[in-house]
């Protein structure tokens, strides 16, 4: 495994049809190139990954068929904070990813240009990737090549990941930055969500100190024994996060700090930084791709022309896709349009709907307790900020949030994996919710492994508003799990859902019947 090299020419074609236009970050064994989709005339970023073994054509289905699976897995997870890969592509040795656009800066690149970060700006990056790792460790997911080179930093909305799908598909520890592997991946050890933890501790150690924890030597292999032997190199400007950056960089996987502890430190970080939101947001490149194209001498294509418009339609695009495409134990049922009397189905309940038991027979509505009745034994309510409220049972917390725009996703659980209940709120959906889970949502939910819809989608009322619900199971063997959704309309083009998820096994389970009643009863939209 050594450097990637730029051995390709500037303006040749990949796979016929990406036009390479120029390099803007590199890391041991990783370019990143800014790039042209010649057939569908779209800008495209395009990650070179050298493979450190010949790759026969097995070999390059095996790579590819991973990356954009699990790259989409993640995308529908995440939506907004995942790259969309838009193809994989293995030419003479070589890994190529195209994703979409992303209007942001890699990480990287930002800590060439600027050194080292404040903590608070390192603390509020950090939470964004402890999101999605959250996120991709409830899905089984370990991403397992975390490095500055695969996020990007947006001036507005979080941070983007990329780069899931490369750990595993090859037979080597780690396939780039090897100064971000954890110890147990430079032992070529079966790595989990602990080696994932260890690099956003790198990460965290790199933003402030200006340097990685452990420095890159040049060959790989020194590298990842250097990861795996030497101690850690205190860190001086880390302030109120060194106990969590030395607890994430510990060697022992099993003594690693909990996603859970690290969350309270970086947000006991920015809490205490009044300066947080005053830093200065970082500002996409396009003029280096765009001279590229002029030093070549061929007329720039419709894109590069008119780049303003096109990275503001890819801003609004993700935006939109956040609103309306997403995944269970991530929330999302979406519909606009003023509830009115008679706009509510006829002949249906007003709802609090209990799904009833098994994977066949779907849930029917069932009459709400005014708003007064007492909370079942065990269980509080939690008011969040955003102004909803629901009654939790005890020991369940906030886990993640996601935002982009107005829209947002927040999701509870005891520890991050099911059960769990994610609350979304979405702006310009829909007029019908009936539709918008069948047409918007179903589409993707259809890519899952296992996905079976429980039952048809379900119309009825919600607190006088429209709504619907949508029931169905997804994974496979022990990993499978049973969703619940339901999406209701609030006037003025917003909506919100909720969504709770088990095990299928556990889904009769008399107290998670009793959790997912709860909700429905005691949730409140804010102002409600």
């Amino acid at each position: 495994m050594t450097m990637t090299k730029a051995h390709v020419s500037a303006h040749e074609l990949v796979a016929g049809r990406y036009r390479l236009l120029e390099v803007f970050a590199r890391e041991t064994n990783r370019l990143w190139w800014y790039a042209e989709d010649v057939a569908a005339d779209q800008p495209r970023l395009v990650a070179q990954t050298t493979l450190p073994e010949p790759a026969g054509d097995d070999t390059a289905r095996r790579v590819t068929a991973r990356v954009v699976r699990t790259a989409e897995t993640m995308r529908l997870v995440c939506p907004g904070q995942v790259a969309t890969v838009v193809d994989a592509v293995v030419e003479a040795g070589t890994l190529w990813t195209v994703t979409e656009w992303i209007d942001g800066t890699p990480l990287v690149e930002l800590l060439d240009r600027e050194g080292a970060f404040n903590v608070a700006r390192a603390a509020r990056i950090g939470l964004e990737l402890l999101d999605v790792l959250q996120a991709a460790h409830a899905e089984g997911i370990t991403h397992g090549e975390l490095s500055p080179g695969q996020v990007f930093v947006r001036d507005s909305g979080p941070v983007v990941v990329t780069g899931f799908g490369l750990a595993g598909a090859t037979l080597v520890p780690r396939l780039s930055a090897p100064s971000y592997a954890s110890p147990e991946q430079a032992r070529d050890e079966r790595i989990g969500p602990a080696a994932d933890l260890w690099a956003l501790g790198a990460l965290l150690y790199t933003m402030v100190e200006g340097r990685p924890p452990f420095r890159d030597r040049g060959r790989p292999d020194a590298t990842l024994k250097a990861v795996d032997r030497l101690p850690l190199r205190t860190p001086l400007r880390t302030g109120p996060l060194t106990q969590a950056v030395q607890g994430l960089l510990r060697k022992n996987s099993r003594e690693r700090l909990t996603r859970q502890v690290v969350r309270e430190a970086l947000i006991r970080t920015l809490d205490e930084d009044a300066d947080a939101d005053r830093e200065p947001a970082p500002v996409p490149r396009l003029r280096g791709a765009y001279a590229g194209v002029r030093l070549a001498g061929r007329q720039p294509s419709r894109w590069l022309l008119a780049a303003g418009t096109a990275l503001a339609v890819v801003t609004v695009a993700a935006a939109v896709l956040a609103a309306t495409h997403q995944l269970p134990g991530t929330g999302s049922a979406q519909a606009p349009a003023r509830p009115t009397a008679s706009a509510a189905p006829s002949g249906k309940h007003t709802a609090a709907t209990a799904p009833s038991s098994g994977a066949s027979a779907p849930s029917s509505p069932a009459p709400a307790p005014s708003a007064s009745a007492a909370l079942p034994a065990g269980y509080h309510r939690y008011t969040a900020p955003e102004g909803f409220s629901v009654a939790l049972p005890d020991g369940w917390q906030r886990l993640t949030t996601s935002r982009v725009g107005g829209a947002y996703r927040v999701t509870f659980g005891p520890d991050g994996t099911a059960p769990t209940l994610a609350v979304t709120h979405s702006e310009h959906v829909g007029p019908d919710p009936v539709f918008v889970w069948r047409d918007d949502v179903e589409p993707d939910l259809q890519r899952l492994p296992g996905y079976q819809r429980v039952g048809t989608v379900r119309a009825t009322t919600y607190q006088g508003f429209r709504a619907a619900d949508l029931e169905w199971l997804a994974g496979t063997g022990d990993a499978r799990v049973h969703t619940f959704g339901r999406g209701f309309l609030t006037g003025g083009g917003d909506a919100f859902s909720l969504r709770f998820t088990t095990p299928a096994a556990a889904w009769d389970d008399a107290a998670n019947r009793l959790a997912l009643r709860t909700f429905l009863q005691t949730f409140r939209a804010p102002g409600g």
